[in-house]
Parts: structure tokens; sequence; C-alpha cells
């Protein structure tokens, strides 16, 4: 399995890259949202693992625009927000799931 993991926290982005290794993953990990969209948009990926909020582009952005060119590709959004309206946003422009943040990876791989 292959997956971009999309967040700009260099703390949680180390945890969350070695724990999904440690489970035989392949992790690409883009620091910032024009380097997140580069990515989904030409690489393949078996899901993509997208913080909202980003220097550059925002994850809600890049999810528009992904499903805008036509990727199915499983998407999770992971955020320290946790009101409705915003995991409802996320998961009407075609997120797959929502992940509040702080979570363990095994919450994320589940």
């Amino acid at each position: 399995m292959k997956i971009l993991l999309v967040e700009d926290d260099p703390k949680l982005a180390s945890l969350t890259v070695k724990g999904l290794r440690a489970r035989g993953i392949v992790v690409d990990h883009a620091t910032n949202g024009d380097d997140g969209f580069e990515l989904a948009s030409t690489r393949s990926y078996d899901a993509v693992v997208l913080d909202i909020m980003l220097p550059g582009r925002d994850g809600l952005s890049i999810l528009r625009q992904i499903r805008a060119k036509g990727l199915s590709v499983p998407i999770m959004l992971v955020t320290a927000r946790s009101a409705l309206n915003e995991r409802l946003e996320g998961l009407n422009l075609g997120a797959d799931d929502y992940l509040t943040k702080p979570f363990y990876v095994e919450e994320l791989i589940a």
C-alpha cells in the first residue's frame, strides 16, 4: 500500500510516517498544500491523508481540485477542527472520511 500524507506539523507527520512505515506501508510526505496537490495529481496512491489547515493551498481546495480532475483516490481529512459543519463540508466535497487530531496511527489505519 502507498499513501500520501499531506501534513505540515513536523511532530505529527514524523510519528505518522514512522507508524505507517512500521506496518509496511509506503509513505510519501508533503509539508504544504502546493506540493501535496502536485503529488496527489501526478502520482498513484492507494489513499491520501490530507490535513485541512496547510501553508499554501489548503486541504479543502486540494480535495476540491482532486475530485474535479476525476481522481477517485480515497481521501481521509485530518484536522484539529471538529465542528460538525466543517466535517460535513469536507465530506460533501468528496472526502471519504474525517479524523480529528490528535489521533493514533492505529485509528488512521483502521
